[in-house]
């Protein structure tokens, strides 16, 4: 086996960099084309400049402050999330890593259960 030039990964790169190339030259060209031929914005309207979401205007000030309880669920929730996503490569070829991945896997889920039953004991996810 010959060492791999600098040609072979430039010409197995390539196709990647020409999509990256296009797809950037048309962003380029889709804004401009919308800066021109775009609606012009009218003179500013108060009720436009004001918060608006789900078809009823916000009632939410610029000074609200969300407590620290929604941002530790939220974390709690990514966090969980993000793990059990771990779980499905391993799910899909189980059969093939063997038993040893079924032990850890269930060594995981386990480990993971009790971190759940730790947060939830600690009133982490209880809303105040």
């Amino acid at each position: 086996m010959g060492a791999i030039t600098l040609r072979e990964v430039l010409r197995s790169y390539l196709p990647a960099l020409v999509m990256l190339v296009i797809g950037g030259l048309l962003a380029v060209v889709f804004s401009y084309a919308n800066a021109l031929l775009g609606p012009k914005p009218r003179k500013s309207i108060k009720a436009q400049a004001e918060p608006y979401e789900s078809g009823m205007p916000s009632e939410v000030k610029r000074t609200f402050r969300f407590g620290i309880s929604f941002y530790m669920i939220a974390m709690l929730f990514i966090l969980f999330d993000i793990e059990v996503i771990f779980l499905f490569p391993i799910a899909v070829k189980l059969r093939e890593f063997g038993t040893f991945a079924m032990y850890e896997l269930i060594t995981f889920v386990v480990l993971l259960f009790i971190a759940f039953v730790y947060v939830w004991r600690r009133g982490a996810l209880s809303w105040r």
